[in-house]
């Protein structure tokens, strides 16, 4: 895995946005394209709507305190399991989403590892996409922008509500999913996220 570690202190995103409508595509007028959109999932299901991303940065946390940005504390969830609240209760200061010229970096801020699964990070020949692991404090290229113009693939993924002609990065806090795990599908991890970019 290739992941660099990056100082803790990374600026932060000032202007937060509101919540998006569950449309890829339906912009305000004057506002900048979404570069991306984000859903949060639980399990098999997503909870709220999908978080739309015009600025170059998003935080993204489970508490108010812990940053600016998406905060998935003030979403509605039904879930009653122990164990998606355990992994709730660690997702703390999360990850940041950092859109770069070479591509979008994940920053690793909780304490615990975090799971990503992406198109790019992997050999475009390979028959499966691997789940890569992520330290606290660590970054990873998640999706590199060159490569993404050569895959005849977007996804492998296998539960997913992106466009067709869409690249997605799939990551879950805490508790990995794959080859390697108990956990064969991201739809079995407690609490993970869908990043949808928008290559229009």
């Amino acid at each position: 895995m290739k992941a660099d570690p990056r100082s803790p202190h990374r600026p932060q995103v000032k202007n937060p946005n509101t919540a998006g409508a569950d449309s890829l595509v339906v912009q305000e007028s004057g506002e900048r394209p979404h570069w991306c959109v984000v859903a949060y999932w639980e399990e098999k299901t997503r909870v709220g709507r999908l978080y739309s991303v015009q600025e170059s940065s998003l935080d993204i946390f489970y508490d108010l305190p812990q940053g600016n940005g998406f905060c998935l504390g003030q979403l509605c969830s039904d879930n009653k399991s122990q164990l998606v609240q355990m992994v709730r209760a660690k997702i703390g200061f999360g990850v940041q989403l950092t859109r770069e010229a070479d591509g979008v970096w994940v920053y690793n801020r909780s304490c615990y590892p975090i799971f990503i699964k992406s198109a790019t990070l992997d050999n475009p020949d390979s028959r499966a996409l691997l789940v890569h692991k992520v330290f606290p404090g660590f970054s990873i290229k998640a999706f590199d922008l060159d490569k993404a113009t050569s895959l005849r693939r977007p996804n492998d993924h296998e539960f997913t509500q992106q466009p067709r002609t869409g690249f997605t990065v799939q990551m879950s806090f805490v508790k990995g999913w794959g080859q390697c795990y108990t956990r064969q599908f991201i739809s079995s991890c407690p609490c993970w996220l869908e990043v949808i970019f928008n290559t229009r």
